[in-house]
């Protein structure tokens, strides 16, 4: 399996619920994008890269408003998010909030966002890795928007970015001056956000280690055992469950989750014939097992949970657990896993 994600979309629950608070009926924007219109029915539906840029382009048909994407973005519940973006808002700070938002867009969708911090500023650009033609302005304004909005719910303030610019020819507006709150030019080389690097550091007053507690009900089961556990590499293992989402954690981070020095932890280790290294490989082995093990669980969402940059690294290191695919693997333990009442889950 390659590390290029397939061109395949998943439209998630939060966007249909932003058209819906817009009046916009979901079966007229897809009529209108010439998809199914029952499409919005089956949250496991994939579109391709062609399809999921119509479906914008439906609603900038449909909708007059210049303010069309910014809108959607403050119309989106928070709360409804899938687990990895939700994730996002409870992050450290900003920059650990954008670094989740890219690495699960880079993990779960053909779209790449590209983010360079240098000289006080962070530019973000976004590439769609199988389009043939320009994303449609109001996904523009819903991707830059999305950045920007979880910036201010993040950190509490009304963030304001450096400047904005499009590729568009001015629209007349200042609909995207006022929202944003900065420079925005417009007929520019390439479409780009770009944040005050200083911004990036500001920390979340709502930042929860234990949020995927709530997320997941397999971590909630394995952030349990630490109390259960006595042997400091079955807590080093629970701690690690608990931070894998937010990319691989060192062994200082996980030192001071215990409330003990680096030094300390490492000897501790040491003393039971472990590694860091073999504990943060159980930890995910472990964790992807429970994770895997709820019928309602995406793969690619599992491997952003377990903190793997891509899917084929993800791929990779399960075949080396369990000697097959995560899908494989699911099939194998179908009759185990198969909810009372059901007839199918998501393969």
């Amino acid at each position: 399996m390659s590390g290029v994600p397939g061109d395949k979309c998943k439209v998630p629950r939060a966007f249909w619920r932003a058209v819906e608070r817009l009046s916009l009926p979901a079966s007229a924007v897809l009529r209108q994008a010439r998809l199914s219109v029952t499409l919005h029915l089956n949250e496991q539906a994939f579109v391709t890269t062609a399809q999921y840029f119509a479906l914008w382009k439906a609603l900038e048909d449909l909708s007059a408003e210049p303010a069309l994407g910014i809108k959607l973005v403050e119309a989106a519940d928070t709360a409804i998010h899938p687990p990895s973006t939700l994730a996002a808002f409870h992050a450290r700070n900003y920059r650990d909030g954008i670094a989740r938002i890219a690495r699960f867009k880079r993990l779960c969708t053909p779209e790449e966002l590209h983010v360079a911090d240098e000289n006080g500023e962070c530019t973000i650009t976004s590439e769609w890795l199988y389009a043939t033609e320009p994303a449609p302005a109001v996904a523009i304004d819903v991707a830059f928007a999305f950045l920007v909005e979880l910036g201010r719910r993040g950190t509490g303030q009304h963030l304001t970015p450096r400047r904005v610019e499009f590729t568009r020819p001015d629209p007349t507006s200042d609909v995207h001056r006022d929202y944003f709150g900065c420079p925005v030019r417009y007929g520019a080389p390439r479409d780009l956000l770009v944040l005050r690097s200083a911004d990036l550091d500001r920390p979340f007053p709502g930042h929860n280690p234990e949020l995927l507690e709530i997320l997941t009900p397999a971590l909630a089961a394995a952030l349990g055992e630490l109390q259960a556990q006595s042997s400091i590499s079955e807590q080093v293992k629970v701690v690690l469950k608990r931070s894998l989402a937010s990319g691989r954690p060192e062994l200082s981070d996980i030192a001071r989750d215990l409330g003990m020095s680096e030094r300390t932890l490492q000897r501790r280790i040491t003393e039971e014939g472990k590694s860091f290294r073999e504990l943060l490989v159980g930890a995910r082995q472990e964790l992807g097992r429970q994770l895997l093990s709820d019928p309602s669980a995406d793969i690619d969402e599992v491997a952003c949970l377990l903190g793997y940059q891509d899917a084929s690294s993800f791929y990779r290191a399960f075949r080396e657990w369990e000697g097959t695919t995560p899908n494989r693997w699911r099939e194998l333990n179908f009759d185990n896993l198969k909810p009372v009442g059901s007839d199918s889950f998501l393969r």
